[in-house]
């Protein structure tokens, strides 16, 4: 560990690399916080006048962010505007003391600020560039303005996603959550990574660009539906909370008007619900003995499961089935999450202190890490705008006193 880290209170597997985040909204920063919980040194650069917009975005408490807290931890936090030629300047003196560089602008919009491949090559060619965009940094689309949900529809997910019942006359489900950003910001992770390994494993000693787009990742995850459609013609259609590819996988209402997902689609576990719901003579009857004749008989199913679920509450048949070895379980709201025994040995959150709001609970870490090593961890929520100016500026770059007045001054930084 290098004595900045050290003096950071840094710890985790990536201690020592060192990140500069041009990003903004939803997708890099997610993808430069989970850096950051692993011991990464990100620096986040936001514009003087007002910062990520993530800060006034989702739900808010006294005008303050509560997604801010979280997605902006660990980071160390700088303003700079990359509109001005000095700003550009900074900017690529800061990569040259960077490992990875990632961004999020609109496609080819770091080459208008003179800060493209070819600029932060010149200033350190073992930089790391990855460029996250809507569509891609080429093809006929790499203009086109567009936000997480519009990845999820042009991707192909959201196709899937209705109630089939209502198909067509009411619009597709999207979940309440940006999860075309956090899809990308995983391949954002992987081609981090994945090019680190190549310069500092391999030994090229050379960086690279790296391009996600959002729609290709989402569409990336789609599982066979590329495939199938290759092979057989097959357009995979909405399907609700089941899935066109497996029976029983589906949602039943309980007495207690909450939810229960049961998937059982392997053979001897499917016989093993059938015996937990006390319908064992089923396990024999041709409609149901494997796969591809209960994907044939689906809604039979889902009828007879919704009617043994119906009786019982959530809780008492999902302790059922898992005591019969069926995987089930409740569907969980937020306080059932925070409320569960697992959650909290796994410390899938924690509790973090905030300047704004005092203790507030974040996601944990994931995954989880043996004691082998250096640990992950939080050791700071989101903070004020500018919060790591003069460090990062005079320590960091060793820009003297004058030449960061005068910045300051003009409000470059």
């Amino acid at each position: 560990m290098d004595q900045l880290a050290s003096d950071l209170g840094m710890t985790g597997p990536l201690t020592g690399l060192r990140v500069l985040e041009l990003g903004h909204f939803v997708s890099v920063p997610f993808c430069a916080r989970i850096l950051a919980d692993f011991g990464a040194e990100v620096i986040k650069v936001e514009a003087p006048d007002g910062g990520d917009p993530m800060r006034l975005n989702g739900i808010c408490s006294e005008g303050k962010s509560l997604w801010w807290s979280s997605l902006a931890r660990n980071k160390r936090l700088v303003t700079l505007d990359l509109r001005t030629a000095e700003g550009q300047k900074v900017a690529l003196e800061l990569a040259s003391k960077c490992d990875v560089v990632i961004e999020n602008f609109r496609a080819g919009q770091l080459e208008k600020w003179n800060l493209g491949w070819k600029n932060l090559q010149a200033a350190n060619d073992r930089v790391i560039l990855v460029r996250v965009s809507a569509f891609g940094q080429t093809g006929p689309y790499r203009d086109r303005v567009a936000f997480a949900p519009i990845a999820e529809a042009a991707g192909g997910l959201n196709y899937i996603t209705a109630d089939p019942e209502t198909a067509g006359r009411r619009p597709p489900v999207r979940a309440s959550v940006s999860l075309g950003d956090s899809i990308t910001s995983m391949q954002a992770l992987f081609g981090v990574m994945a090019a680190v390994y190549e310069r500092d494993v391999k030994g090229t000693g050379k960086g690279r660009c790296v391009d996600v787009a959002m729609y290709e990742s989402v569409f990336a995850m789609l599982d066979s539906v590329v495939t199938d459609y290759s092979v057989l013609g097959t357009i995979r259609e909405a399907a609700g909370s089941s899935t066109a590819t497996f029976v029983p996988s589906n949602s039943y209402l309980c007495k207690d008007n909450n939810w229960l997902f049961v998937t059982a689609s392997a053979n001897g576990v499917c016989g093993r619900l059938f015996e937990a719901i006390g319908q064992p003579e089923l396990i024999n009857d041709a409609r149901y003995t494997d796969n591809s004749a209960r994907l044939m008989h689906r809604y039979e199913i889902d009828a007879i499961i919704g009617k043994w679920a119906g009786d019982l509450t959530a809780s008492e048949a999902e302790e059922t089935l898992q005591a019969a070895g069926v995987p089930a379980t409740r569907v969980y709201s937020i306080a059932d999450c925070v409320a569960d025994p697992q959650f909290v040995a796994r410390k899938a959150f924690e509790s973090v202190f905030d300047q704004n709001f005092g203790s507030v609970l974040h996601p944990g870490i994931v995954p989880k890490f043996d004691q082998g090593g250096s640990l992950p961890g939080i050791r700071w929520a989101g903070r004020e705008l500018g919060a790591d100016n003069e460090d990062v500026y005079r320590t960091l770059l060793g820009m003297n006193a004058e030449r960061y007045e005068l910045l300051k001054e003009q409000k470059i930084v």
